[in-house]
């Protein structure tokens, strides 16, 4: 009996070295951008394809509309989340 509370502590100590070393794998971290000027750009452009994307769902915009839409929002983006000299 006691063999296999050692084999059952022995299994459960390599399962957690192995969790441990694998931690990076077992839980992957979020991909921040690390310029902040692309993270800038990220953010608003998502916020206006939402609002393009609710046109498109409203039928107020046809496709080629929301795709000159969407050029057009990811150039001002661009230009907003550009650095300042």
């Amino acid at each position: 009996m006691v063999s296999r509370v050692i084999a059952l502590l022995v299994m459960i100590g390599c399962a957690g070295i192995l969790a441990y070393y694998h931690r990076a794998d077992l839980i992957p971290q979020p991909e921040a951008p690390t310029n902040p000027a692309e993270a800038a750009f990220k953010a608003c452009l998502e916020e206006r394809a939402e609002g393009i994307d609710k046109m498109r769902g409203d039928g107020t915009i046809n496709d080629q509309q929301a795709e000159l839409f969407l050029s057009r929002a990811e150039a001002l983006c661009r230009s907003m989340a550009a650095p300042r000299p």
